[in-house]
């Protein structure tokens, strides 16, 4: 298959936890930029209602209840999805969740395999479901919610710290599989959105200022209009970012040692510890 450059505009998407906080914002935003979009989450009444708001703003709308972390839900709802829709173009993995923010030794097992499988093993099956669909069809993106938990280190709270780190470098795989077939990949973290997920969190109590949502959705949008591809495979976080400083951030022919991002740029990697270091700078892939 030869190599795709460029990768229309998303027409469709599909938006997991699209029910409340940041999903239904990103849901009603793409749907008001022109979208068609359908509406993942675990509560039949929620999903209808953010439904409606999509079918009100003139664009076609699906509602899909299924958790995440199960496949034949997952595969299930894809499939109704694309039915529906004539494909998913854009696919964003909102859904996720915390657990307890106590030391690994105080952690409870179920409660902390519970967080990763909704925060790494259902976007997992989302893209594992909705991906060869895009490629089939010359090409598509995925955005994950990712977090500041993933790219610096933290305290407490170990599987979601571990999941954000570990969807990360699930999004990376993921451009460096499917960049040349088409697929672009973001991790996009939102900042510290009011919600109810940060409002549970002992590390937000008394916080009085916050990111506002509405820089997530911007963000998002310019991604589902093809105008950020060049960062495809990065982490960008727009409390610090906009689409207009990354448009014109983005210079040079990808590859090229000046190219902005670059293939070091907003990716995890491990530093060395100064001149002296045995390990080199570019690690060996093995």
């Amino acid at each position: 298959m030869a190599d795709v450059t460029t990768v229309a505009p998303a027409r469709t998407a599909l938006v997991t936890g699209g029910t409340r906080g940041i999903g239904r914002a990103v849901v009603r935003g793409l749907a008001a930029a022109g979208l068609d979009v359908a509406v993942l989450g675990r509560d039949a009444s929620r999903v209808d209602d953010v439904v409606a708001e999509v079918r009100a703003l003139g664009r076609r709308s699906v509602g899909l209840v299924a958790d995440v972390s199960d496949v034949a839900a997952v595969d299930a709802a894809v499939a109704r999805a694309e039915a529906e829709l004539g494909g998913i173009d854009l696919l964003v993995n909102n859904a996720g969740r915390i657990d307890a923010e106590v030391p690994l030794w105080e952690a409870d097992p179920d409660e902390w395999w519970s967080v990763m499988e909704t925060n790494l093993r259902g976007p997992f099956l989302l893209s594992r479901a909705v991906v060869p669909g895009m490629l089939a069809r010359g090409g598509g993106r995925v955005v994950d919610l990712s977090s500041g938990a993933g790219s610096h280190d933290m305290n407490g709270a170990t599987a979601y710290n571990a999941s954000k780190t570990a969807l990360l470098r699930m999004g990376s795989n993921l451009h460096l599989s499917g960049h040349a077939l088409g697929l672009r990949t973001f991790e996009v973290s939102p900042g510290v959105v009011q919600t109810d997920l940060t409002a549970s969190m002992d590390m937000h109590v008394g916080r009085t200022e916050w990111t506002p949502v509405e820089r997530t959705v911007e963000m998002i949008v310019a991604i589902a209009r093809g105008e950020l591809d060049a960062w495809s495979g990065t982490f960008v976080r727009v409390t610090h970012d906009t689409p207009e400083l990354l448009r014109a951030a983005a210079s040079g022919t990808p590859g090229d040692a000046e190219a902005v991002p670059g293939p070091e740029a907003r990716r995890l990697r491990v530093t060395r510890f100064g001149d002296a270091d045995p390990m080199p700078g570019a690690l060996p892939a093995r």
